[in-house]
């Protein structure tokens, strides 16, 4: 088992940043890759961010591609996401997840999953 718990989240004025952060505990952290969803109200879960279990490999959204960076501290079993540059339609509740298997864009490859934090980006 591994637990998992974001945290960072806030209300933010546009062109503002924030960091999130995805602290795990349980099984050893630096054997799971992370990804980043996040969902907005009426809306499906999308892929935002991943990266390997080395951190040596990292995946982002077009829509988020050039502001957002993820990296991880596997000393503090930790894995961070840099927002910046932030737009309303950031605005969304923010998962971040673990993988044993693949480093994916795909939400069904995560199986542990945290409860999430609320981004909110006014305009």
């Amino acid at each position: 088992q591994v637990q998992l718990v974001e945290s960072g989240g806030g209300l933010v004025q546009a062109g503002g940043s924030l960091r999130l952060s995805c602290a795990a505990s349980g099984r050893t952290f630096s054997n799971y890759a992370v990804g980043w969803f996040r969902q907005a109200p009426g809306k499906e879960r999308e892929f935002v961010a991943a990266i390997s279990w080395s951190g040596g490999n990292t995946y982002y959204a077009d829509s988020v591609k050039g502001r957002f960076t993820i990296s991880r501290d596997n000393a503090k079993n930790t894995v961070y996401l840099q927002m910046n540059s932030l737009k309303p339609e950031d605005t969304a509740r923010y998962y971040c997840a673990a993988s044993s298997t693949y480093t994916s864009y795909d939400p069904r490859m995560y199986t542990y999953w945290g409860q999430g934090t609320q981004v909110t980006v006014s305009s």
